[in-house]
């Protein structure tokens, strides 16, 4: 190939900025389209721990978040109503000096505004859902719902855990329920009227069900929370789904003293049920890849989903780079021998949802290194 290949991005999501913005550092242009209207402060609360820091560090906005996010000294894990430590991880300055990054705690808004204002705002195109995709020797080409056709010599799809760009590589997927729920907000810290929480982040585990409490800015002004918990009826698949508060309390009115003043003082929820993907059987095709949650969505136990979403884009901007821009259908399918492995390790710890609940040695999961680490061979 005489020239760079054109690339398209489905998904303007962390994982797809942050393959924009690796591979921009490195002279290669890229557009993404995204479905939402404009660029808008969602989510709520998100852990980026050394391995996802480290990937944010090297695209240059590390310390842009440091300096608004919350660095916890420990985290913490308590049985969920005597409040008996099982694990007090330290992190802070330990985890700085044995990673050589931070562990972070943030609002998912700020984190995406940060991978946001890494990438050239033009080069965003937004109000694009897709609703077509076809290959051929000509290209990838992407119809989308206003009417636009593009053709594109290589697509990412980084369009999250519906991916209609996984649904027509492999057929549409059947999610398996699990049976249980999660409730999630971030609240003005504020509404806790001087309540002072034994932790500043911690997980607190019951018999059935658990609750994750942090804060999420340097200032400590805004507090997140998010549960598990029995729910075998409730099966919507959404992030924006209105939950009771006054359920929510009642699901958790046996915990420690510390979690009720929290749900007490918290106004309003999200509820969303939680389902499970297996391990895709092939992750490309062609001039075609997944990645992110698109092909490895994972349960929310470990904090890990948006972490390997950001591993993903550094590993997959390696594999482009170095060779695979001459044989994209290789450097892709390079890109999927090198991830696959850990991304199915993470899923089925994270499916267990017993990391860090007693002593853990988590070093196989934050001292991963997207950007040193070996890479397979180029596949013939």
């Amino acid at each position: 190939m005489t020239s760079q290949p054109s690339i398209a991005i489905i998904g303007a999501g962390i994982g797809g900025l942050a393959v924009s913005a690796c591979l921009r550092k490195v002279g290669v242009e890229t557009t993404i389209y995204e479905q939402a209207p404009a660029f808008a402060r969602m989510g709520a609360g998100i852990q980026m721990s050394p391995n996802a820091m480290r990937v944010l560090y090297g695209i240059g906005v590390g310390e842009q978040i440091r300096a608004s996010a919350f660095e916890p000294p420990h985290w913490r894990n308590r049985d969920h109503d005597t409040g008996r430590l099982t694990n007090d991880h330290p992190l802070g300055p330990d985890a700085l000096e044995r990673y050589g990054v931070p562990y972070m705690l943030m609002h998912r808004g700020d984190l995406h505004a940060a991978l946001h204002g890494a990438v050239a705002n033009e080069t965003i195109r937004y109000a694009h859902k897709l609703c077509g995709i076809d290959q051929s020797e000509a290209g990838v080409t992407l119809e989308f719902e206003n009417g636009e056709t593009v053709i594109y010599d290589a697509v990412i799809a980084s369009d999250g855990v519906h991916s209609p760009v996984r649904d027509w590589m492999l057929g549409a997927e059947e999610a398996r329920f699990t049976g249980r729920l999660a409730y999630r907000t971030a609240f003005p810290s504020k509404l806790m009227n001087g309540y002072e929480l034994m932790d500043e982040s911690a997980k607190w585990w019951g018999p059935d069900r658990h609750i994750v409490i942090y804060y999420v800015t340097a200032a400590r002004d805004e507090i997140y929370f998010t549960t598990s918990q029995p729910a075998p009826e409730f099966r919507v698949e959404s992030w924006s789904e209105t939950g009771d508060v006054n359920d929510l309390r009642a699901a958790f009115a046996d915990f420690h003293a510390d979690v009720r003043a929290v749900l007490d003082a918290c106004p309003a929820v999200h509820k969303w049920a939680i389902f499970e993907r297996d391990p895709l059987p092939y992750w490309t095709q062609g001039n075609i890849v997944l990645m992110g949650d698109a092909c490895h969505p994972m349960t929310p136990y470990m904090a890990q989903g948006a972490a390997n979403a950001l591993e993903d884009s550094v590993v997959l901007s390696r594999c482009l780079v170095d060779g695979g821009l001459d044989d994209v259908p290789a450097a892709f399918r390079r890109f999927e021998a090198a991830r696959k492995p850990r991304t199915t390790e993470v899923q089925a710890t994270s499916h267990r949802n017993e990391f860090m609940r007693e002593k853990t040695d988590p070093d196989w999961v934050y001292g991963y290194d997207a950007w040193t680490v070996e890479l397979p061979e180029m596949p013939a």
